[in-house]
């Protein structure tokens, strides 16, 4: 089998990204209270949003930022449903991927256009000319490094700022901190709409770079892989590299296995990296959840 590991491994990073994207933002929303099972929804809608974006503008950035508009534009839906009528979150998350998944098909028809929009590679000096390291991880897009300088933002916030404390206070005992004067209903909508534009992100970095085209469902899952690598996470921003990195590298693998035409039924490969995140749930996943998590809030006054 001819696979060459340094290119495999900067392939890891790529297949890895869209999930990252939207699993951090996912992280945020939990960590705040809020069980969000849309993030499917969300990232579908980002996918065909950015895309259309990007093909009516010819611009990239511009489809990656009506994608993060679109995502959370789907997630204040949900949002208002379950902050400020107080319907049930699980319901109102299913709802939202059904809601999403045929948004998307709506919208989407007529663009399954075979012309693309490229993202520029942006090798970074002196680090991309390193020997195998700068090959990995040094020559990719503007997207690849934002999702990882996401995680380290997020790990910041939650663990040095106080608005990140305010936001984990909130997920812990809303009660509680509701009694000490903070704003739950504001700091979960704007945990929320965060959660949304990171998987309008990762949505759109599939349509627009992974793919790239527009096509019916084309996250394919990718949306509930993210929930279940937050939950393997313990919901640590640090934990979730790994997850990502761990399902992008059986997905990368796969789709190399398969371009070498192994004897392999193709639906055994395609299967493989869920098969994967389910295994390494059941063994490593552990962590306490968040003490309010997917709890209604009833504001007292």
């Amino acid at each position: 089998m001819d696979i060459n590991p340094i290119l495999l491994a900067a392939a890891i990073m790529v297949a890895s990204t869209p999930i990252l994207l939207a699993a951090i933002g996912e992280l945020v929303v939990e960590r705040a209270g809020v069980l969000n099972l849309g993030v499917e929804g969300m990232m579908i809608t980002g996918a065909v949003v950015g895309f259309i974006a990007a093909h009516e503008s010819e611009s990239a950035t511009l489809g990656f930022m009506g994608a993060a508009l679109g995502g959370a534009a789907v997630s204040v839906i949900f949002g208002l449903l379950t902050q400020f009528l107080l319907t049930n979150q699980v319901a109102t998350g299913l709802a939202l991927t059904l809601f999403g998944v045929g948004l998307s098909a709506l919208v989407g028809q007529g663009y399954d256009t075979t012309t693309q929009v490229t993202l520029s590679k942006m090798p970074i000096p002196v680090l991309s000319d390193i020997p195998v390291l700068g090959t990995v991880l040094f020559r990719h897009d503007t997207i690849v490094y934002l999702s990882l300088i996401l995680v380290a933002a997020v790990f910041v916030f939650l663990t040095k700022t106080r608005a990140g404390m305010i936001l984990r206070a909130v997920g812990e005992n809303h009660e509680a901190a509701h009694a000490l004067g903070y704003k739950v209903r504001r700091v979960r909508m704007m945990a929320i709409m965060f959660g949304g534009a990171c998987a309008g992100l990762g949505g759109a970095y599939i349509s627009l770079v992974r793919v790239p085209q527009w096509v019916d469902n084309i996250t394919a899952g990718t949306g509930w892989i993210a929930l279940a690598i937050v939950v393997f996470a313990s919901w640590k921003p640090w934990r979730l590299l790994l997850g990502a990195y761990l399902f992008g590298g059986v997905t990368a693998l796969q789709i190399n296995i398969q371009a070498e035409g192994l004897d392999i039924p193709v639906e055994y490969l395609s299967m493989s990296p869920y098969i994967a995140t389910i295994l390494v749930l059941v063994v490593l996943s552990g962590g306490r959840a968040p003490g309010s998590l997917g709890k209604i809030f009833h504001a007292s006054s």
